[in-house]
């Protein structure tokens, strides 16, 4: 891929985290090597430099960006909701769609935990905790009020979570459901899981 001409640095930047992206998904982080992320974006190796400080710092930013983004629109998703069945019912559409047009994301925001040193990792831990603790404040107010009979609201925010995000490894946009009616039939099952 030639590099796009006129390119500034914040574009070319992009341009090697969405080529990361790919060649990650496609090869794994530590099978990627620097020489191929260079030919993806049409750069020399040694320019890689220029916008990331090496390998791992390309994946931090990889899945910091990923983590920052889910959580920024999970507060859109839920805002102006108190209602917990309505917050629980928002929850869920919202994480199965983002979940269903960032499949090659959210595969490496999981599976490439592992990879990150452990400083990054323990940024990384930290934004997920703030996610899932947001399910866990959901459940915990349906409890509360009365809406949800859980008896472990940690443990049934880990499966509601576990359970929505696992649409990844099945969902194909030209499948025989569209993501309004999987949303719906997830949705469903959440809460007919706390509530029975």
């Amino acid at each position: 891929m030639a590099r796009t001409s006129g390119s500034n640095g914040e574009r070319t930047a992009a341009h090697i985290r969405d080529a990361g992206v790919r060649l990650i998904h496609r090869h794994g982080f530590e099978a990627m090597s620097l020489r191929q992320l260079a030919t993806e974006v049409g750069l020399q190796p040694g320019s890689l430099y220029n916008h990331f400080e090496n390998k791992q710092a390309l994946l931090f930013e990889i899945v910091r960006t990923h983590m920052e983004e889910l959580l920024a629109e999970l507060g859109a998703a839920l805002e102006g909701r108190t209602d917990p069945v309505d917050r629980l019912t928002a929850f869920s559409a919202f994480h199965l769609r983002y979940h269903m047009t960032r499949r090659m994301l959210v595969y490496i925001a999981n599976s490439e935990l592992r990879s990150l040193e452990p400083g990054n990792r323990e940024a990384i831990v930290a934004l997920r905790g703030r996610y899932e603790a947001t399910v866990v404040a959901i459940l915990a107010d349906g409890v509360a009020s009365g809406a949800f009979k859980v008896a472990d609201v940690r443990v049934a925010a880990y499966a509601v979570i576990a359970m929505l995000t696992g649409v990844c490894d099945w969902y194909r946009p030209d499948g025989r459901l569209g993501q309004e009616e999987i949303a719906r039939l997830y949705t469903d099952l959440v809460l007919k899981g706390v509530t029975g």
